[in-house]
């Protein structure tokens, strides 16, 4: 439980680090509003998806195959596409983060930006070879399985989630004691309206808040998901809403002005404002805590994204060696080496045009989750789940309702306000995997000819006997769940 309890943390949040601009973005009082209330709105309707798809359908490549059975081949490749090309950009941000945190320790020993070597428009500086040394440790403990991740993911958790406890601490108690209050200003003094300053910081703090569907494409290695995902999922939610909601709520003891007030914080303030309230010492921990943090993540969503291109290569989309594993681990060793190559490509690339494209991405991959969710209850009522959401119908309306609506106006203030460039992207990345499907499907159906239980389609005898050997057994061998009857032979 504990292993996959940090493995979701790692890959939703990894703790406050990072959260910064949402209060110089949109205030304090909003700032705090949003973390207490997006939680309801966005992360434990989506959680509640996931549980219920994840333990109806736990198999490696959890979401893929959820949207693939509930809504057809084409719809499963644009969830496994899409969300695959969405690595690329989130992928980036860790190895980038880390080396932002390191950068601020030992700037006064190396200051300034060292270009080694310049490749066209690209530049191949210091700190770009420090986000490769990043992904190569961390795609070395990715081949030794899933297990060892989630292990790691415990003892990173409390290195990291430490000098946030010290930091809530002391700020807390810097507010009591000089009697301050935090949101004395609810929104930023720049923002248009109090609208304005919800829909901008909504969009930070939904990527904040994304991600509770990565683990499902493990699900394939985890001892009994069908019993511990719906729990894990559930104690996730609460570690990272209070995760977030006391560091922040502390930092708010520096107050809006000066070099640390809120009104300047951006990525990484969270080290100098731990200077301000308790000197160097505080400023180190939260520093090494943050590093840790974006390591952790890194790692744990590139357990998660490797297994997509994995999948895709078992279904017939990709070449078969894509599909190849390691012996000893069976770990998917050209996933897991060709992602991290391309994840490492994308680290040249700025944050914050990242972070706009990766939202859009996983927004339109939750929707198609929910999707799949109603064409599953519709299509086979009988189905095995071990969780179902409760309150039937209505709470399933309610879901669509809040995830579409959030989902939906978040896109519109984030284009109409500085967004533009990153949905545009988004189209044509939607638009380039709707056609490069009809090929790759014509391709699969031709290798499929020569052995029909090669074809993997929904209902076809090939992924339906696939099917039972993964939930029943899983790839490493697991038979730690109920067997599923074997539906009978037909012609």
């Amino acid at each position: 439980m504990m292993p996959l309890v940090a493995l979701i943390f790692f890959s939703v949040s990894g703790g406050a680090y990072g959260i910064e601009s949402l209060f110089s973005t949109s205030g304090p009082g909003m700032g705090i509003l949003l973390i207490v209330v997006t939680p309801l709105i966005y992360s434990i309707p989506h959680s509640l998806v996931c549980a219920e798809l994840g333990t109806a359908l736990p198999v490696e490549g959890g979401y893929y195959h959820w949207v693939k059975k509930g809504l057809g081949k084409f719809w499963g490749f644009q969830q496994g596409m899409l969300q695959w090309i969405c690595s690329f950009v989130d992928m980036a941000l860790y190895p980038v983060l880390f080396t932002s945190y390191l950068t601020s320790l030992v700037a006064s020993v190396a200051p300034g930006n060292h270009v080694l070597f310049t490749l066209g428009h690209l530049q191949f500086d210091l700190n770009w070879f420090v986000c490769l040394a990043v992904i190569v440790v961390f795609t070395l403990v990715n081949l030794l399985g899933a297990g060892w991740v989630g292990d790691s993911s415990v003892v990173f958790a409390l290195i990291c989630l430490t000098p946030m406890v010290l930091l809530s601490g002391i700020g807390i108690y810097h507010l009591i004691s000089h009697g301050t209050n935090p949101v004395g200003s609810f929104t930023a003094s720049h923002t248009q309206s109090t609208w304005n300053a919800f829909g901008a910081g909504l969009f930070i703090v939904m990527w904040n808040y994304s991600g509770w569907d990565s683990v499902s494409n493990v699900a394939g290695e985890m001892e009994n998901p069908r019993k511990h995902l719906p729990k894990a999922l559930a104690l996730a939610v609460v570690l990272i809403m209070v995760g977030y909601l006391l560091p922040t709520l502390g930092s708010l003891a520096v107050g809006a002005k000066g070099p640390n007030g809120w009104e300047n914080w951006e990525a990484g303030s969270f080290s100098d404002i731990a200077k301000q309230l308790a000197g160097p010492w505080l400023q180190w921990t939260v520093t090494i805590g943050g590093m840790f943090a974006a390591v952790a993540m890194f790692s744990a969503l590139l357990a998660s994204n490797t297994r997509l291109p994995f999948v895709l290569a078992q279904d017939g989309y990709f070449p078969s060696w894509v599909a190849k594993e390691t012996k000893r681990y069976r770990m998917p060793i050209v996933s897991i080496i060709g992602s991290s190559v391309i994840y490492a490509m994308f680290c040249l690339s700025s944050f914050g045009n990242l972070v706009i494209f990766d939202v859009f991405l996983t927004n339109i991959g939750i929707l198609l989750e929910v999707a799949a969710l109603i064409a599953l209850r519709i299509r086979e009522p009988e189905l095995d789940r071990p969780y179902r959401i409760p309150g039937g119908w209505w709470s399933i309306s309610a879901i669509v309702a809040l995830l579409l609506g959030v989902c939906g106006w978040a896109a519109w203030q984030q284009y109409d306000e500085s967004g533009t460039q990153a949905v545009r992207y988004c189209l044509y990345v939607v638009g380039f995997s709707v056609l490069v499907y009809f090929p790759l499907e014509a391709w699969r159906k031709w290798k499929a000819k020569a052995d029909p239980l090669l074809d993997l389609s929904p209902g076809s005898v090939g992924y339906e006997r696939w099917l039972r050997e993964a939930i029943n057994h899983g790839p490493a061998g697991h038979a730690d769940v109920a067997p599923v009857q074997e539906a009978p032979a037909t012609a």
